[in-house]
């Protein structure tokens, strides 16, 4: 029994740690976006721009995957099938409307205020995660939901005397909360190939925008600026959305979106450095707030007795976690990815909302 939970522990504390780094990468990845597509936007029209963002990370991570496949590198992940199409069409539309919202909130605001108020998608992400996919939220991420709330908030009043709004802000927040969506209909597909998810919703959203910014007649950029914005959108999105859903596999939705908290601050920086822009005391305020309100939501640790349902399904995998004792013909060591049952089974042990524990409470 001592080997069992030590088994579990390991595993648990291995997956986490590799988890947590791919979402601090992808917010350091997608932290630079906002300082840069500022810049951009002065060359190129908001709706243009949010196209090119996407189908850079479509072009980009497609031309890696086929990079590995002309290295005929093994595929140990599962293929996205019809049976997800649902959270495919939601994940496209949501991610055609986010970054045009975005893009519509940088030409009304400062790119250091749009990356720090970014953190409402926390709060966004949380909200849908709970009350719509059910996931269990603790004490402590209420917490840093309410802290993360009030920060956004400081940041989005424009004149403390007269408690007026900041059109820009309302536009980041409106984003926020798109991807918030998408970020729990993207949860859905975290156990498929990320690579594949990421050049489906690159190419999908990045078409959906293209096609609004046609209609808005908005395609006039010159070359140099649009192959920058592809580029950009490889970085910044591409293989920040393919980090960031390698983590939401073993954290779940509001979790992942907690650590990816180090986003807008990577962006305070850039916006800083790069172009300059100037630091307030609003916002040294609103900064201190979302640092506790990310503490307290990094800091949540779960454990109790849970029941897993009998389930089939294919993702990869090891026969290292506790979780997938199924047998096969033949030996098979390391990371594999097929078809498996899991049985019935009753157990406690520390754990996250991943793909294997994503019980009611």
């Amino acid at each position: 029994m001592a080997g069992t939970i030590q088994k579990f522990k390991r595993a648990f504390e291995n997956k986490t740690t590799t988890a947590i780094l791919a979402a601090v990468l992808a917010a350091v990845l997608y932290g630079i976006n906002s300082p840069f597509s500022k810049m951009l936007l002065d060359k190129i029209p908001p709706t243009l721009m949010a196209a090119l963002l996407y189908l850079g990370a479509g072009i980009g991570m497609l031309v890696v995957n086929l990079i590995r496949v002309w290295g005929k590198k093994e595929h140990l992940e599962a293929k996205v099938t019809k049976r997800e199409l649902p959270p495919v069409i939601g994940m496209i539309l949501l991610d055609i409307a986010a970054p045009i919202f975005l893009m519509l909130g940088l030409t009304l605001t400062t790119a250091a205020n749009a990356s720090l108020l970014n953190n409402f998608e926390i709060v966004a992400t949380s909200m849908i995660a709970l009350f719509i996919f059910k996931e269990s939220i603790g004490k402590r991420m209420w917490l840093a939901v309410v802290l993360i709330t009030l920060a956004s908030l400081i940041l989005s009043v424009s004149d403390f005397s007269s408690f007026t709004f900041s059109l820009g802000s309302v536009f980041v927040i409106a984003a926020c909360i798109c991807w918030g969506f998408e970020n729990n209909f993207t949860r859905m597909l975290s156990i498929k190939d990320p690579m594949q998810v990421v050049v489906i919703k690159g190419f999908g959203s990045g078409f959906g925008a293209l096609i609004i910014a046609f209609m808005a007649r908005e395609l006039h950029a010159g070359i140099v600026y649009i192959l920058l914005a592809l580029l950009l959108g490889f970085v910044a999105y591409g293989l920040s959305i393919f980090f960031y859903i390698k983590a939401q596999r073993e954290l779940g939705a509001a979790r992942t979106s907690a650590y990816y908290a180090a986003a807008p601050f990577i962006g305070v920086l850039a916006s800083w450095a790069v172009l300059h822009e100037r630091i307030t005391w609003s916002f040294m305020i609103a900064v201190v707030v979302m640092i506790m309100g990310t503490y307290f939501a990094i800091s949540e640790k779960h454990r109790h007795t849970h029941l897993h349902e009998g389930e089939t399904h294919e993702h990869k995998h090891n026969h290292n976690d506790g979780h997938h004792n199924h047998l096969h013909e033949e030996k098979i060591a390391g990371e594999h990815s097929h078809k498996h049952t899991h049985e019935a089974t009753k157990h406690k042990h520390p754990h996250t909302p991943d793909i294997h524990h994503r019980h009611s409470h």
